[in-house]
């Protein structure tokens, strides 16, 4: 059984469409411990959401990982039809306890089962 991810990104620096047109990609760049912890705590067959920072805060795609270790391998999936936004997530009171709104720094966390498929149906 996959685990569940949610990787930020400031899309001025690297956005999804550039994840796209790459294909693949190390997720680099992290120095937040926890976040660093999290990289390391990814397997090949995980699922990870990519989560626009800065003026869009919104998820707006999805990601497989395809490599692990300490940057792993991501290779882009799909846009997702409509991103669901930040506003959106905090508007839910299942969400209260989700790193997302909790730590708004952390740029690497897990994410639940049960919240990956609220926030895939968020996205239909």
């Amino acid at each position: 059984m996959p685990n569940y991810w949610l990787l930020k990104t400031e899309p001025t620096s690297y956005s999804y469409a550039d994840l796209e047109r790459e294909e693949t990609t190390r997720w680099t760049g992290v120095a937040h411990p926890l976040a660093k912890k999290y990289l390391r705590a990814m397997r090949v067959g995980d699922w990870a959401f990519v989560y626009h920072t800065g003026k869009e805060r919104q998820i707006v795609g999805i990601a497989k990982v395809v490599g692990a270790g300490e940057e792993p391998e991501l290779r882009a999936h799909k846009w997702l039809k409509h991103p669901v936004t930040l506003a959106a997530v905090k508007a839910r009171k299942e969400f209260a306890s989700f790193e997302l709104v909790r730590i708004g720094r952390l740029s690497v966390m897990p994410v639940s089962a049960k919240l990956w498929k609220v926030l895939l149906a968020m996205a239909v």
